[in-house]
């Protein structure tokens, strides 16, 4: 079976949460699995706020949410220049999107 990639898209706080969960139980079931949590709107405030360092590895911050919101990333969270684009780009090299 071949390694499953996967783009956990996180808009809102609960989103976040869902995302972490999910991609933990993708983690365990398929080991092998390529996982990112892209989080954009509400999402970011929530991981600033939240941090998991379980999953924090896979989480990718919108620039363009940190600028709007004037927020921080005082932890130094990875970051993407804009949420849309990131998702856009890995939907067309073959990752599965799943909105949390």
């Amino acid at each position: 079976m071949s390694a499953l990639r996967v783009v956990l898209h996180a808009p809102t706080a609960d989103g976040l949460a869902r995302a972490r969960r999910n991609a933990l139980n993708l983690t365990r079931a398929r080991p092998d699995t390529e996982v990112l949590i892209v989080a954009n709107g509400a999402a970011v405030a929530a991981a600033l706020d939240t941090p998991d360092p379980t999953t924090d590895a896979w989480l990718r911050l919108c620039r363009n949410t940190l600028a709007a919101q004037a927020l921080d990333n005082p932890d130094g969270l990875g970051e993407v220049e804009a949420a849309v684009v990131t998702l856009a780009d890995l939907q067309a090299q073959g990752w599965a999107y799943i909105r949390a």
